[in-house]
């Protein structure tokens, strides 16, 4: 099986078109941004779905605070200024990675830390500007991308030409001013630990790093010899033995199966009450329909919204597995070394804006099983499409504030489930009988025994008694008859002896 990064076209230093056609899975766009254009709130203002999907009104009750969630992906950059101190342990289950999963490997190894900055990035203080404008040695300008992310300082040019023309306002006067024009600060710039960067959905939730490999085109198969089909299973058994209550899977295949290897560490995670949320893929990589393992039961998947909410054409595939549908396009997050991405569109974006609100709800309602956090979260959803559930936007869009806010009775049965099979366990039981003993077969009631008898003595004794039936008027019918015929015969020849002896008697008197 072949598993890639399922939302992200990386259109980075290097190409990799061609391996996301090769992979078949879901692309996207990714354009690294200097320092100019990531300073202040200018990504923040960008990250539309945090007031759109009403996940800063949900803000207002919880940041997540308290919830684990694992991001297996290409690992994550621990170190980038908004993500220090997020993540909190990890590991690599490629044999290729760091051993805390936080050094990003495979194919696109910045896909792990833009999936953990739309989940629980926390934004940072912008670094305070020089107090003079500085110039290399050689007089030309220091480059724009920096690890901070900060803008360059202005030339004394640009300074000159911001000089007020008249002379500075009394305080009084001056604050007046201030007091008039400043604007209110919104909930989103307000979020985090400071203006600049990006802040996630669950800001104040922590993260676990695993990292896994994810070959293509330019990096070929895992340099240390472990499958894929043994990585996904050792990656979620790990994070569900450290803690983690999410998990989110920004990764995918173009076919709906799944190797039976996965099977138990699944119905681990489910045994253990773990929310697991899956990109569905996208069409512009060459899933059309929903892979695995978005497919698979229990797991939470999500389609991809352009930024109008509509259902994205090329960043999103479709099937009745999709529960979900989030924003996927026109996305941006964080990218190693302190730089962010400025456009980015796919389902391993969409992925982590559900996983974090996961982790909004969990926080909230700690009491709440994983079956009646995905719940909440289907339950409160816009409809969008075709009434009811479809395959492009499953349940319905995501709509954060309800998720967490509404008030609602949440059945404990699992609501989610494509083709009437809700869990792993049930699938196991259904699907793979050679792994699982059938039950033993119901032993007969005694009500049971006689049933196969009733119709036997019906058989021969009705044909029996039929014939007798039958052959008994035809005897009356012909004895009758021939009695009475020779009654008529015996009569008929009476009566002409009769006649002619008392002629005989007549000719004999008269002579």
């Amino acid at each position: 099986m072949t598993v890639a990064p399922a939302p992200s076209r990386v259109l980075i230093p290097r190409s990799i078109a061609a391996v996301v056609l090769a992979v078949g899975l879901a692309s996207g766009v990714v354009i690294p941004v200097g320092s100019a254009a990531a300073h202040g709130g200018e990504l923040r203002e960008r990250e539309y779905w945090l007031e759109d999907y009403g996940i800063t009104e949900a803000w207002e009750d919880t940041k997540g605070a308290g919830v684990t969630v694992a991001v297996i992906d290409s690992g994550v950059d621990g170190s980038h200024p908004d993500l220090q101190g997020v993540v909190t342990g990890g590991t690599d289950v490629s044999g290729a990675g760091a051993p805390d999963g936080q050094r990003g490997i495979g194919e696109v190894p910045e896909h792990g830390t833009l999936v953990a900055s739309l989940i629980a990035g926390r934004g940072h203080e912008p670094e305070e500007p020089a107090p003079s404008p500085s110039v290399s040695p050689s007089g030309t300008a220091s480059p724009s991308a920096t690890p901070s992310g900060s803008a360059p300082p202005p030339s004394s040019a640009e300074a000159e030409a911001s000089a007020p023309p008249s002379p500075s306002p009394s305080p009084a006067e001056s604050g007046e001013a201030e007091d008039s024009e400043k604007p209110e600060e919104s909930a989103v710039k307000a979020a985090g630990r400071g203006s600049d960067g990006v802040v996630g959905v669950a800001p104040e939730s922590e993260l676990l790093a695993v990292s896994l490999w994810i070959g293509g085109e330019n990096t070929g198969a895992n340099p240390a010899g472990v499958s894929i089909d043994d990585q996904i299973p050792d990656a979620v058994r790990w994070a569900v033995d450290n803690g983690a209550s999410v998990i989110n899977m920004s990764l995918g295949s173009t076919s709906p199966t799944w190797p039976e290897s996965w099977d138990e560490a699944f119905l681990y995670a489910e045994q253990n009450d773990v929310v697991i949320v899956a990109a569905a893929g996208n069409r512009a990589g060459g899933s059309v329909q929903v892979g695995a393992p978005a497919t698979m039961p229990g797991v939470l998947a999500v389609g991809g919204l352009d930024a109008e909410g509509a259902a994205s054409r090329e960043s999103s595939s479709e099937g009745i597995s999709i529960g979900i549908a989030a924003p996927a396009e026109n996305l941006v997050g964080a990218l190693p070394g302190g730089l962010y991405a400025s456009k980015w569109s796919g389902t391993s974006g969409a992925a982590p804006l559900v996983s974090g609100v996961a982790a909004l709800i969990r926080a909230k309602y700690p009491d709440l099983t994983a079956p009646q956090v995905i719940n909440r979260i289907i339950m409160t959803a816009r409809d969008a499409g075709i009434p009811g559930q479809d395959t492009i936007y499953g349940h319905g869009i995501l709509d954060a504030a309800a998720a967490v806010n509404a008030d609602l009775t949440v059945p404990e049965e699992r609501l989610l489930g494509a083709g009437g099979v809700v869990s792993m366990a049930q699938y196991i039981e259904t699907y793979r009988r050679g792994d699982v003993p059938p039950p033993p077969p119901p032993e007969p009631t005694p009500s049971e025994e006689p049933l196969p008898d009733i119709p036997e003595p019906t058989v021969p004794a009705a044909a029996e008694r039929a014939s007798a039936t039958t052959s008994l008027p035809a005897f009356i019918v012909f004895g009758f008859g021939g009695l009475i015929l020779c009654i008529v015969l015996g009569g008929t020849y009476q009566v002409i002896r009769v006649y002619r002896g008392g002629g005989a008697e007549t000719d004999g008197n008269s002579s």
